[in-house]
């Protein structure tokens, strides 16, 4: 996933300072991911669990990042893409639904771990962990195609927050 952000970044990396604070928080979330879920760099030993405020720090970043996405990325893109054709402004409003059902697993995820300081819970993570970014990388995935859109038809137009 990291790799796959690499390249959003190398793609649309400066062109918008909104955008390049959105795929810095998603870089924040999956190095937390990483280092939670015993990940290189980040490697543990076989058989140990994470603290419980690394769990909660990750949580923190990933209500943060999908918030972000909601109330201030999406707008802007969708918006972007109606000035200029409605065939646009249809793809980005048809792809933000698809976005908004991963967000439930992640505030689930965030309802499950986020305020329980119960160790016991932790033994769970690995398997809910595969579950949530199974869910985020479709994430992922949609909120770049509607990226390509906005910048592959419209870069040019596209302006900064105020």
């Amino acid at each position: 996933m990291l790799t796959k952000l690499e390249r959003t970044e190398q793609k649309w990396g400066g062109a918008n300072r909104l955008i390049d604070q959105w795929l810095d928080h998603r870089r924040k979330l999956l190095v937390q991911y990483c280092k939670i879920a015993g990940l290189p760099p980040y490697d543990q030993d076989k058989g140990t669990l994470p603290e419980v405020i690394q769990v909660k720090q990750f949580c923190d970043l990933l209500v943060d990042y999908v918030s972000e996405g909601h109330f201030e990325v999406y707008d802007q893109v969708v918006s972007a893409c109606e000035v200029h054709s409605q065939s646009s402004k249809e793809l980005a409003q048809k792809l933000v639904p698809h976005i908004s059902q991963t967000t439930d697993g992640a505030l689930d995820f965030n309802d499950k771990y986020a305020e329980n300081q119960a160790e016991e819970l932790l033994y769970d993570l690995d398997r809910d962990l595969g579950v949530l970014m199974h869910g985020m990388e479709t994430r992922f995935q949609l909120e770049d195609e509607m990226l390509e859109v906005l910048f592959v038809n419209y870069a040019d137009s596209i302006t900064e927050p105020s």
